[in-house]
């Protein structure tokens, strides 16, 4: 074998070469392998453990999940997007998915006063619940916009804390502006984030909502009623909206729940009364559990040892 010629140049070349190479980077460090098909359950792992540490590290004990619609906006905002509808119709007047767009935008107009609740009962909740400084009741939400927005907005103007759980969609979904920004996380999984949101959950509080928002509701439901998660308050804000979207009566009627089932959920039309509505489950079942995960990083800085 004809041996080859190196020179000090070429060899630091060579090295270049090889710490340069995908192959060479750290396993951890390496974005592309890391998003390999085969490795969709380390992705996952990672999913569940970063908000947890997070959270733990933060002492957040307890929270309230509140959802509904990304759609419902501050009433100034939900007008104009009705007049854009309107005089996009005056040029298309017989256009009949242009005149359902108007009926829909003046329906948002309508519904734009329950942003306005979601953001009293978080700012509600907030002061009721974090003036201590304890993390108790910490309203989450989905981070994004409409009620989402509007729950974290009150927590926001409260002065205390609120955790936003966003997630990569297809069409870019931005966070909103409210959330801690210590407490926001991003997801890929939607299975996961759902699992965050039940941990720590001591109420679920949903707004007027679609598919996603049903999603959510009726995932909660169905934990509290297999007894997969422990029983907390479920409340429906908006009567009119929730009982025409959810005829629950009817299920009763058809066998596909029993009678009980129905008291899983409490209707509610303001945040007063879903704040009070939580607040007197929790009295009424001897209180919320104090409860104190542990961080190996804060009993590090503390110096302190797990209780054993």
């Amino acid at each position: 074998m004809k041996n080859k010629k190196t020179t000090p140049a070429g060899l630091r070349k060579m090295v270049q070469q090889v710490v340069e190479s995908s192959t060479y980077r750290k396993a951890y460090q390496d974005n592309e392998f890391i998003g390999r098909e085969e490795l969709r359950p380390v992705r996952m792992q990672l999913e569940i453990l970063k908000p947890e540490m997070v959270l733990t590290e933060s002492d957040i004990r307890s929270t309230v999940v509140v959802f509904g619609s990304a759609r419902i906006q501050p009433r100034q905002e939900a007008l104009k997007f009705a007049a854009a509808a309107r005089r996009r119709l005056a040029v298309r007047p017989r256009d009949p998915n242009l005149q359902a767009r108007l009926r829909a935008a003046e329906n948002l107009v309508a519904l734009s006063r329950y942003y306005e609740e979601a953001r009293r009962f978080g700012c509600m909740v907030t002061k009721g619940s974090q003036a201590d400084k304890r993390h108790e009741y910490v309203i989450v939400t989905g981070g994004g916009p409409g009620i989402m927005e509007a729950a974290n907005r009150g927590a926001w103007e409260a002065g205390g804390k609120s955790i936003g759980l966003n997630i990569t969609l297809p069409h870019e979904q931005k966070p909103n502006a409210f959330m801690t920004p210590e407490l926001s996380f991003q997801f890929h999984y939607f299975a996961l984030r759902k699992m965050h949101f039940m941990m720590r959950a001591r109420a679920m509080v949903a707004f007027p909502g679609g598919f996603g928002t049903f999603d959510e509701l009726f995932e909660a439901l169905t934990l509290v009623q297999t007894g997969k998660k422990t029983p907390l308050p479920i409340i429906l804000v908006g009567k009119d909206y929730w009982t025409q979207v959810v005829n629950t009566p009817y299920l009763v009627e058809k066998g596909m729940i029993w009678p009980e089932d129905l008291k899983l959920i409490q209707l509610v039309e303001t945040a007063e009364e879903a704040w009070e509505a939580i607040r007197r489950y929790w009295r009424q079942h001897g209180g919320i559990r104090d409860r104190k995960r542990h961080s190996l990083v804060a009993m590090r800085a503390t110096g302190s040892r797990r209780d054993r």
